[in-house]
């Protein structure tokens, strides 16, 4: 940490001569406060220079200088992409760059179809904007931002959940300490590993070697929201991996599956201040993160830190008869699964 300006401004004056005035408010005082500020701006600066030369301390930009230098490149948002089901009379036609929309977001539609006799025909579409914003449930896409003559109505059958942020700097530096402190050479498991983590989308990655005998190896991935992923997020592991692997080994990748933690827990609410669905919504979003936080990593949800999450909740003043998937214990977590939360129900 460099030195402030009154800490400069002292050391300028201990080296003038003690028979001059350095009180505040002489020459020398005044003299010396200006150059002062001036040198602990340039000390700012130095600092700040030296730490954009660190991976530790990067940011932005800079990171992706640093990390550039051991082939890694920041992994860029996506835009979610879905089929929906539109209806309307026969001979209507929707256009490439028609929008269709939830409350929340506009999906433009990736391709030009005219209903038939049936009056109903799937197109793909795909969000105007990157990133999760675009994950939205089933049977929410049900707009027509501007109306189109002949289509009645519009929806998505499916949970949209391939839209992922871009990579954040801390996920970016850890896939660089995960590439630089693991010995990957010559297509071992952390070959695998951090083969699998380049794929836009993928969150972290467990490699099974020799999962179906000699010669194979499983990839078992979660996306960067820490849940499982579709068929499509699978296919592109499977496919760049495949690109870049030593030739011999046969290889298989799949999607983590999903471990619903359902919490049941009374809860005494300040309700001065929350309403019930105010003090649960925060509750879900708490023990998400935690979710995400021990995501691959830890082997069993914690009873007790989930108990803490939901006392340190706002809205929360206590809480009894919590359970976990009706259990009042930890929930174990096998090699292949990822907990997510299922709800929470105040009883």
């Amino acid at each position: 940490m460099s030195d402030d300006r009154d800490t400069i401004q002292n050391r300028m004056l201990q080296k003038i001569d003690a028979s001059y005035d350095k009180s505040e408010g002489s020459f020398f005082y005044d003299a010396t406060k200006p150059v002062s500020i001036e040198l602990e701006d340039a000390y700012k600066e130095q600092e700040s220079i030296l730490n954009k030369g660190f991976v530790e301390t990067a940011t932005d930009e800079y990171l992706d200088l640093k990390v550039a230098e051991q082939g890694l490149n920041r992994k860029s948002a996506t835009k979610a992409t879905t089929t929906v089901t539109i209806t309307g009379s026969e001979g209507a036609i929707i256009t490439e760059g028609n929008l269709v929309a939830s409350d929340t977001v506009n999906f433009t539609v990736k391709e030009t179809k005219t209903i038939d006799v049936s009056g109903i025909l799937d197109v793909l579409v795909e969000c105007e904007q990157s990133g999760t914003i675009g994950n939205v449930p089933a049977n929410t896409i049900i707009y027509f931002p501007v109306t189109i003559a002949g289509l009645t109505s519009v929806t998505n059958a499916n949970t949209v959940t391939n839209g992922y942020a871009g990579e954040t700097d801390e996920e970016l530096k850890q896939r660089y300490f995960d590439k630089i402190r693991t010995p990957a050479t010559s297509g071992n498991k952390y070959h695998y590993r951090n083969w699998a983590k380049e794929v836009t989308g993928v969150g972290d990655a467990k490699i099974f070697s020799l999962a179906s005998g000699p010669g194979t190896v499983k990839a078992v991935i979660i996306d960067s929201n820490k849940t499982g992923v579709d068929s499509q997020l699978v296919t592109d592991v499977f496919d760049y991996i495949e690109e870049v692997r030593p030739i011999g080994a046969t290889v298989t990748v799949e999607s983590a599956t999903e471990l619903p933690i359902n919490i049941s827990v009374t809860l005494t609410i300040d309700t001065n201040n929350y309403t019930e669905s105010d003090v649960i919504i925060n509750i879900e979003n708490n023990v998400t993160a935690y979710l995400k936080e021990i995501a691959f990593v830890e082997t069993y949800v914690s009873y007790a830190k989930v108990g803490s999450i939901i006392l340190d909740s706002q809205g929360v003043l206590d809480y009894s008869n919590m359970t976990l998937n009706g259990g009042n214990s930890n929930i174990t977590i096998a090699d292949t699964e990822v907990a997510i939360l299922g709800g929470v129900s105040n009883v």
